[in-house]
Parts: structure tokens; sequence; C-alpha cells
């Protein structure tokens, strides 16, 4: 035990139980703290992980000196003051995203951790798919030639309004920036021009479905589609989820089906197609970079930080704002949206499904 990251974890919903679930396997931590203010999530950490103390006070963590690490699992409106509190009592941070319930809010939090020589980092797994750093590698060997166009579209049934959003905004905020993030990981600039189309799925008050296009600082050209609104209530539900990557001289694409992923390279010197399993949410690799780091006393370079979050979570919500002031339509009704969160309440096997606690 003594060889064992000591790590407290708040917040023990669909997340938080991800992450449990990963670092039990990986055999490097001891979950000394579970804090959760539900009562079923205090019982289900005391059943899947009886060596832990489980709490509804986060504060005992924070007051124990001998824990080197907090993850942050609780919804997005807790996470500035837990960043706060983590520096001050010298622990090291995983956090979920986005790492506040604002913008301002996630800019300070920023500035707390870039002011402390702790390790912080946040889950932006795309980073961490082994399909993008194929991808990226093959950029680099220059088999597409110079990179032009990023085409990126995930469309899932996935959360339906009212489900599990709350702080973190709507689908394209709270999903989408996740390929607002790895559309900028690609190129390594931000973004400097963008025009954006939304859709009020069933007269919903937020929208639902997002397209948006534009340029660069480096003049690579993108456009992200993203919505939770694909087929909610067909009988067999489906998804549309793929990056389209256009050199000038060749192309790499990515799609998968949540279960095996397909990377197919046509490159100048290569034709190549991998197929491997997906990978999830790929906390497994995002937790041993950090105990890594911890161990090894030096960050690992390939840890998402905090300002990454900041910066994708804040286009994000730039796109949303610039879709809300054009044109928005509305097609559908709220009834239908009641259907839709009826079916899912009842639905053994979907898309985004919440656990029950």
């Amino acid at each position: 035990m003594n060889n064992l990251i000591k790590v407290g974890i708040i917040g023990l919903g669909r997340m938080g139980r991800f992450y449990l679930e990963e670092m039990q396997k990986s055999g490097r931590w001891n979950i000394a703290y579970i804090c959760d203010t539900n009562p079923r999530s205090r019982e289900f950490a005391r059943k899947h992980s009886p060596e832990s103390k489980v709490t509804n006070n986060e504060q005992e963590i924070f007051d124990d000196e001998s824990v080197q690490v907090v993850g942050l699992f609780a919804l997005a409106d807790s996470r500035k003051e837990q960043i706060e509190r983590a520096i001050r009592s010298g622990k090291h941070i995983i956090s979920e995203k986005p790492v506040a319930d604002t913008i301002m809010r996630e800019w300070s939090a920023v500035r707390i951790a870039e002011n402390s020589p702790l390790f912080s980092t946040v889950n932006l797994y795309l980073r961490n798919s082994w399909y993008h750093k194929l991808i990226k590698s093959y950029i680099r060997q220059g088999e597409i030639g110079e990179l032009a166009i990023i085409r990126v579209c995930h469309l899932t049934p996935g959360l339906a309004p009212g489900e599990g959003h709350e702080y973190e905004g709507p689908s394209f905020h709270d999903c989408g920036m996740h390929y607002v993030d790895i559309a900028r990981w690609y190129t390594g600039c931000n973004f400097k021009t963008w025009n954006a189309q939304g859709m009020r799925m069933w007269n919903y008050k937020d929208p639902w479905w997002l397209q948006c296009h534009g340029t660069f600082e480096n003049g690579v050209v993108f456009d992200i589609t993203q919505g939770h609104v694909y087929g909610q209530l067909s009988k067999k539900q489906t998804h549309n989820s793929y990056i389209d990557i256009i050199g000038t001289e060749g192309v790499v694409r990515m799609t998968h089906d949540f279960k095996t992923a397909v990377v197919e390279l046509y490159g100048v010197t290569q034709t190549i197609r991998e197929e491997r399993p997906f990978g999830g949410k790929n906390i497994d690799e995002l937790c041993n970079l950090f105990a890594d780091s911890i161990q090894s006393g030096v960050r690992h370079p390939d840890l998402p930080t905090l300002r990454d979050s900041a910066i994708a979570s804040e286009y994000a919500w730039k796109f949303l704002e610039d879709a809300k002031n054009k044109d928005l339509p509305a097609i559908g009704e709220l009834q239908t949206l009641d259907r839709i969160l009826e079916r899912r309440r009842t639905m053994k096997n979907g898309y985004g499904l919440l656990q029950q606690v």
C-alpha cells in the first residue's frame, strides 16, 4: 500500500464510477476516500469499494494531509471551489470537464492551477484515444501532405434535454466541447473565424443540434457537427460518428461503433486500414499518465491541461452564441421530448443512459 497513490474521489455519479473502476483495475491507486451527497451513491461506494472511507463531507479529504490526489467528478458548479481547496491543501487534481460552470470561473480555476507546482489534468478523453494518436502520427509523417481540412461529426441519441446536463450546458457544450478540443489539438492553434447553425429539436429552448464551420489561425478549415438528436425514438437506435482529415496529398479518417474503431489512411506511400477496440472514455490511459507523473515528479506532456479545457469550453459557448444570434428554427413538439425521456427512463440498452443511483 505504501507504493500506491492515495486518492480521494469526490462525486460518484456516472463518470465517478468509471474512474473508480479503472483505478481499482490498475493496481496503482489507494482509493482512501469516496465522497458523495447522494445516499444511494454512498451505498454503492461501500459495496464496491469497502476499503475506502465513504463520506458526504468533502472537507475530510482536503484535511487529510496523506491524500495526494483528488478526483473532481461532481457537477461543474462545484469544481472551481474544489480546485482552490485542493491547491491550498497541496493535492494534485484530476477533473472532469468543464472545470467550472461559467467561463469566468473556468479561467479563474486555470489561473489558480497554473500558479501552483501541483499537477492537474482534465478528462478531454479524445486526446488519449489510440485512433487520434495514430492519425496525428500519419500527419506528422507527411502521408497526407499539408493538413488542410478537418471534418468532425458526432451524432447519437445520447443525453436528451433535461438529463444530466445542468451546469454543463446544451449538447454542443456538454459533449461537443470534446470535438472542439480535438480539432484544435490537430492544428495546434486557435480558431480564427466561425459560422454556426443550430436547431431547436422538439421545440426545446436550447439548440440540441449544431453545425459550425470556419478557419484556424494557420488557415486550416474545420467543420464540426454534433447533436444528441439522432433517432431518439427509432425502433433500433444508431449513430453517425467520424473524423475525416483532408490534406493536400492524401486523407485519413476514422469511424467507430462504440465497440471497434477503424482508421483508414490513404497516404502518399501507404494505404492502411487499422481496426482495434474503441477504448471508451480512455480513463485508464488518463489515470496511468497521471500516476506516471506523480511517481516520476515530471508532468507527462500528453496530459490535457485545465487551460485546454477552458479554451474548448469558451469556443463551444461562442459557437452556441453565434447560432443563437441567427435564425434558430424549432421543429417538433415538447410532447415528443416527453416521450423520449419516458422511453430513456425504462431503456436497458441505449446511448448515454443515466446510471440508476
